[in-house]
């Protein structure tokens, strides 16, 4: 028998928060009780370079590799990475772009990658405060009001989808 399994991938370059957005998300579903697998990928370079992140949790997995074309969520946080990446969604995946959230808008640029867990914490069944007990986990105290509000204001957008 074939358990569920949700497959996320996220996308973007070095120095944007990518890593630390899937550890964020691995860590809000852990927190539900799921299985846990996530793999990473950089690119050449540290900063500036591709990086994608593949997170996959269900009640028991396997592999921590999304299968191609298999994301049911596919988060990028560059617009340049977007149709680098696009191949990895399946047919009536959730594609989140950078486009959906101005980081001009927020406390922090910096904070887009928190924003964008908003809009993906919109779409998913996963309780908001898992995913504030993670954010919280993972930031530096002096960093975690202002990444909170970027999560709500990524999560306005998202319900707004």
């Amino acid at each position: 028998m074939k358990t569920a399994v949700t497959n996320v991938v996220f996308a973007g370059l070095g120095g944007q928060g990518v890593v630390k957005a899937s550890d964020i998300m691995a860590d809000a579903v852990f927190r539900c009780g799921h299985d846990v697998k996530k793999a990473e990928v950089h690119g050449m370079s540290q900063r500036g370079g591709s990086v994608s992140c593949d997170v996959r949790y269900g009640k028991e997995v396997f592999s921590p590799m999304v299968p191609a074309a298999q994301a049911d969520y596919l988060v990028v946080l560059s617009p340049d990475q977007v149709d680098n990446n696009r191949q990895a969604l399946r047919p009536g995946g959730v594609l989140i772009t950078p486009d959906l959230v101005d980081a001009t808008k927020l406390e922090n640029a910096k904070s887009l990658n928190v924003a964008m867990l908003g809009v993906l914490a919109a779409k998913m069944d996963v309780p908001i405060e898992k995913w504030k007990e993670a954010i919280a986990a993972a930031l530096p105290e002096k960093l975690l009001e202002t990444n909170l509000r970027a999560f709500e204001t990524g999560r306005h957008i998202g319900a707004r989808l």
